[in-house]
């Protein structure tokens, strides 16, 4: 009676594992073929996205011409777009250019500086636009009347030397 017992408790945990056995192949074979959907599905999208992504269908010239007739701010949105649009404006150096000689008719000593230490355009206007923005305001006479620095604006103040305080100051001695 004691070996019928065990051998029931042997076959009945021995049937168990096969079930488990078929119940995880099942599962490993449905993972499989649903990682084969999906990375079917993925390949599908991504030829998708090629088909209808210009800049890796036209030539580099009129990609070019395309995004040189972007502002700042859309040119900057298209870069995060996708990887081959931030690829193609990052390193289109010449893109830049136009915007950057914008902002040097506030920064020129600024702008000019960076020319000569040898800083790429888009890198140039990284580090001047937000400081042609405030030094436009300020020599604009836009903070003429402000009285004392509470009530000046933090959003748009932004750290500037000493030369571009001192151009700043001028242009209020001349008001």
């Amino acid at each position: 009676m004691f070996l019928t017992f065990a051998f029931q408790v042997i076959y009945e945990d021995n049937s168990l594992k096969y079930q488990a056995m078929k119940k995880n192949s099942k599962r490993n074979h449905a993972s499989r073929v649903s990682d084969i959907e999906s990375n079917s599905v993925d390949a599908e999208k991504e030829k998708k996205e090629c088909q209808n992504n210009f800049v890796e269908l036209l030539p580099p010239e009129v990609t070019f011409k395309i995004f040189s007739q972007l502002d700042i701010r859309s040119l900057c949105r298209a870069s995060v777009t996708c990887r081959s649009w931030n690829h193609a404006i990052r390193h289109s150096d010449s893109l830049w250019k136009p915007h950057c000689l914008t902002v040097r008719a506030v920064c020129q000593r600024e702008i000019d500086d960076d020319l000569e230490s040898g800083y790429p355009w888009r890198i140039i206007l990284l580090r001047n636009y937000q400081k042609s923005k405030v030094k436009h305001e300020w020599l604009s006479g836009r903070y003429s009347n402000i009285c004392s620095p509470i009530s000046l604006p933090e959003k748009i103040m932004y750290p500037m030397d000493a030369d571009t305080w001192g151009e700043i100051l001028e242009a209020e001695l001349e008001r």
